[in-house]
């Protein structure tokens, strides 16, 4: 599957628990800040390491954070996941 693909299912995964998971449905950005700053914080650990296969995880995570923010943010029509990239 391409990146485009990978990233699209993503996406899809991300608008599904929104609809679906009651714990996904109740965050609000404000809520999951702490978790932005909890993977950028373990990435660059992973890089500080030289720790790539730790860093490419890390990675994945703080990926989902920005599609969770801009899923909400599109929900609330503030912006969009496209205006983003």
């Amino acid at each position: 599957m391409s990146a485009a693909e990978e990233f699209m299912k993503l996406v899809s995964i991300m608008e599904r628990l929104r609809k679906e998971c009651p714990w996904d449905r109740k965050q609000t950005p404000e809520s999951l800040r702490q978790y932005i700053l909890e993977e950028a914080h373990e990435a660059v650990e992973s890089i500080d390491n030289e720790d790539w296969d730790e860093l490419k995880k890390e990675l994945g995570d703080l990926l989902l954070q920005i599609v969770f923010q801009a899923e909400i943010a599109r929900e609330h029509q503030w912006f969009t996941l496209e205006e983003i990239i």
